[in-house]
């Protein structure tokens, strides 16, 4: 490539542009540059990554053309990523659809750049702009590196749809309903299981739910273990990530839980704490809580306005 300044096995007969070097040393090709760009496959990330690691300084900003899950661990390329060059250098990910025959070719192409630094990737986004490359910026990273994954799964189906000759009606329809899955909430949660080792918290499952997910099993499971706290101070204590999403998009249903069995209730966010675990603490000794049990007052019996239904009172011992 170095002699012939071309890829003779995958283009052969685009020729590179002028400003394109081919370098066979790793240390010489990434010299001073501040942004690198890896264009490898998903099982060669971590590899290429533990490689150049010791090559960057505190300036050098990573992106990426890299597609799919790391096979052994499930993992997405921010993930990998974090964990070799650590979460605090700037990085990026470029997703197409980009065929390299065509961008080589000069046709008309627009990609996604998403990055966890929005300066990283507006300059990015000019740098691989041109007359017919246009590239657009994006915060949501999981959603780009999710999203390029996924539709390769839908690709196979159209493929297999158009060798069984079935027409564009029923590739079209492939697509659509597949781009409806790939947005459905549920598809999204499964996707991003977080690997765990199977234990008591993840019910031996070997991944824990999404955070959302337990921030609803947490909140499900408090109310019904809530009654045996004689307090009206309860502190919960989840993990980091789930406490996140109980202050922020739950705040109104831990309010709620609030009010249904009379306690004010405390978040606390706990380090290190397994994302499916949590803690209740009675902050202190307070009267007990009348429970209204609605079952007392008897099917069919109505409510005169401004009387409540029965009460019975539940003592129960503080637990310790």
């Amino acid at each position: 490539m170095v002699a012939d300044r071309e890829n003779a096995r995958y283009l052969p007969g685009i020729s590179f542009p002028t400003n394109l070097i081919a370098c066979p040393d790793l240390a010489e090709c990434l010299g001073d540059a501040r942004d690198i760009l890896l264009a490898v496959p998903s099982h060669g990330l971590r590899e290429t990554l533990m490689a150049i690691h010791p090559l960057l300084d505190s300036q050098s900003r990573i992106c990426w053309a890299t597609k799919g899950f790391e096979l052994h661990s499930g993992k997405l390329p921010h993930q990998v990523a974090a964990e070799i060059l650590g979460s605090d250098r700037p990085v990026a990910v470029l997703s197409g659809p980009t065929f390299a025959k065509e961008v080589g070719a000069g046709l008309p192409t627009a990609m996604t750049v998403a990055a966890n630094d929005e300066d990283f990737a507006q300059s990015l986004a000019v740098a691989l702009s041109g007359d017919k490359f246009r590239a657009y910026t994006s915060d949501d990273m999981i959603g780009v590196e999710v999203g390029g994954a996924v539709k390769n799964v839908l690709a196979i189906g159209a493929g297999i749809s158009d060798g069984l000759g079935f027409g564009a009606n029923t590739r079209v329809a492939l697509i659509t309903r597949g781009l409806v899955e790939m947005t459905r909430k549920r598809t999204r949660e499964n996707l991003l299981q977080t690997l765990c080792e199977p234990c008591d918290y993840c019910e031996g499952r070997g991944f824990v739910l999404s955070r959302s997910s337990v921030a609803f099993k947490v909140l499900r499971e408090v109310r019904n273990d809530l009654p045996r706290f004689s307090s009206r101070r309860i502190a919960i204590s989840v993990n980091p990530h789930v406490a996140e999403q109980l202050l922020r998009d739950g705040s109104s249903a831990v309010v709620k839980l609030g009010e249904d069995l009379g306690r004010e209730i405390e978040i606390r966010a706990r380090p290190g704490i397994h994302q499916e675990q949590f803690e209740v603490l009675a902050l202190d000794t307070g009267p007990p809580v009348s429970i209204p049990l609605r079952w007392l007052d008897g099917p069919g019996e109505k409510k005169e306005k401004g009387k409540g239904t029965s009460l019975i009172v539940l003592w129960v011992a503080r637990l310790l």
